[in-house]
């Protein structure tokens, strides 16, 4: 991080909801603001959301852009979390794009699009990752960048990725090649569905970090449903484990956590 030239937090709301704030602009991720206690229907089955948001809609700052990494499971975008899209930049996936509409802001990305967006005066490079989530859905994790991050010492530029619901894939290490992430937002909990992992256990996103070298690790997405099966606790386990445990961040419900 010590290349890093702006000022970034990240403030865990819950779920696979945060919000990234550089310089006072303000990126949302996968808005999910049900209380606890509210019910989905998923294939057949019952998903149960067992806490309450850290803030409410009412008591979230102004948002300028969100990041969805898909569209269509509840616990990445509840219907009250689907108030927050209208009139805003939304990046997501093609599919998600489709469905959203007509939402004129709203832009699809497949897997390692890229897109130059100016938002609250300043100008982004979000670049688009794959996910391997839900069979034949459509699932996107992001790279965030403006010029105004800086360089790594190899020249690679400075970036922020959010990882979006996925399993280890392999083909994430490209990212490297052209940014140097210095904070990586990871969707982990070991995600499981009729016996199908579908989010990263703590080794498989150890292994991803040291394949991106990213700088820091912020874990979220590893409380408050039954289907997540790795809490705080085993997914710090498996990170000392890897040997990276000293590179994680942990979020604090609510609360702005500071990373430079």
């Amino acid at each position: 991080m010590s290349t890093f030239k702006k000022k970034v937090s990240i403030t865990h709301i819950g779920t696979a909801t945060a919000i990234l704030e550089i310089d006072g602009i303000t990126f949302l991720t996968d808005p999910f603001f049900s209380p606890a206690g509210t019910w989905f229907e998923a294939e057949g089955h019952i998903l149960k959301v067992h806490d309450d948001p850290a803030l409410k809609m009412n008591q979230l700052p102004h948002i300028d852009a969100v990041l969805l990494s898909h569209e269509n499971h509840a616990d990445n975008l509840d219907p009250l979390g689907r108030q927050l899209l209208d009139g805003r930049r939304v990046f997501t996936t093609a599919d998600g794009a489709k469905n959203l509409a007509p939402r004129p802001s709203v832009i699809g990305f497949k897997d390692w699009d890229e897109r130059e967006v100016r938002i609250a005066g300043k100008t982004f490079h979000i670049t688009a990752t794959p996910c391997k989530h839900w069979p034949g859905h459509e699932c996107v994790g992001f790279i965030v960048h403006t010029a105004d991050f800086g360089v790594a010492p190899d020249g690679r530029p400075n970036a922020i990725y959010f990882s979006g619901d996925t399993v280890y894939v392999p083909e994430l290490a490209r990212m490297a090649d052209k940014y140097h992430i210095a904070i990586a937002l990871m969707n982990l909990g070991k995600a499981t569905f009729e016996g199908l992992q579908i989010t990263m256990c703590g080794r498989q996103a150890s292994r991803l970090f040291r394949d991106i070298k990213a700088d820091v690790l912020v874990p979220m997405h590893h409380e408050s449903w039954d289907h997540f099966k790795q809490q705080e606790a085993e997914l710090a386990e498996e990170f000392r484990e890897e040997g990276v445990l000293d590179s994680v961040r942990w979020p604090k419900s609510g609360q702005p956590l500071q990373l430079n």
